[in-house]
């Protein structure tokens, strides 16, 4: 193992225990505020949604309330559509982009789909810009019924009474260098195993279920974000993150094998966004007018389906 893939915590070879994970914990700090950044406009949006808290994590000395608005009035009639944020908390275009689709986008869709949108999934992981939870889980892996991601299965409980209705999942990711950097690099130290380094997409690009890609729903998507940001190109293999791109911007990753949020309605049409906030060519805000490019293209193709 060579020093530059060495992480400074464990052994190189073994598992972490609880031991590394407090000392893990221990470097992690609190850089930005769950109740001052998204709560409030969690509240502001609640004249026109129906606010649910939907559970509460309590870590230490930390409780973390979990919101998600949905349409008001819910028209039982109508399919319903799931998006989410933030279930990486690091990714802070995923939370924004949700929160701004909310406020700018939504009205589109009123009378014609129910919508149900949680912002931020994973707020101890927002507020420490973290790929995982208080226990040093991927809640992104974790989304079973007995999993360890107080985050997944709250999310669970939230759709469970509006299951066999939902007609799309769009689950708001981003991509950093710090994924590279920091959080491969964790991930092989925590599981014992060495370090492959990789390298980052430069762009937007899709996560699409193998076992059902919808390839005309993720090429819609990748159209209509090309007008606002740039598409990840593939590597010279032909891949993206290891991954075979099967078209322009889009992979596929087993979602329900994987334990991935994508998987949790049972929709038709499923899909993972990834934007690069760390790219030269995009700022902060286009990532975020990305995610609602790619939530409004979603919801357009699938009300242009009908019941297909």
């Amino acid at each position: 193992m060579t020093e530059c893939s060495f992480y400074p915590i464990g052994t190189p070879g073994q598992t972490w225990g609880e031991a590394e994970r407090v000392q893990w914990r221990g470097r992690q700090s609190r850089l930005r505020r769950y109740d001052l950044d998204v709560l409030p406009r969690i509240e502001r949006l609640a004249d026109r949604f129906e606010r649910i808290p939907y559970g509460r994590l309590a870590y230490d000395d930390e409780v973390y309330d979990l919101y998600a608005l949905a349409s008001r009035p819910w028209n039982p009639a109508l399919p319903a559509a799931l998006v989410t944020g933030g279930v990486h908390g690091y990714e802070t275009s995923g939370v924004i982009g949700a929160l701004q689709f909310l406020e700018t986008r939504a009205a589109d869709f009123a009378e014609r789909i129910n919508l149900l949108v949680a912002p931020c999934v994973s707020p101890w992981g927002y507020e420490r810009i973290n790929r995982w939870n208080h226990g040093a889980v991927d809640p992104n892996r974790n989304f079973r019924s007995d999993g360890p991601s107080g985050e997944a299965t709250n999310l669970m409980r939230l759709i469970q009474p509006h299951l066999g209705k939902f007609r799309l999942h769009i689950d708001l990711h981003e991509t950093t260098d710090t994924d590279e950097t920091e959080f491969r690099r964790a991930l092989a130290a925590r599981d014992g195993k060495r370090f492959e380094p990789g390298s980052i997409p430069d762009g937007f690009y899709l996560v699409a279920d193998a076992d059902d890609p919808r390839l005309e729903f993720q090429k819609a998507i990748v159209a209509a974000v090309a007008s606002v940001t740039h598409i990840a190109p593939p590597d010279g293999a032909g891949k993206i993150i290891g991954c075979p791109v099967v078209a322009e911007g889009v992979i596929t990753y087993p979602q329900r094998d994987y334990g991935m949020c994508a998987a949790i309605t049972g929709a038709p049409y499923t899909t993972t966004t990834e934007v690069y906030p760390d790219s030269p060519r995009a700022t902060p805000e286009q990532c975020n007018d990305a995610q609602v490019a790619a939530v409004c293209a979603a919801l357009d193709y699938v009300l242009s389906q009908g019941s297909a």
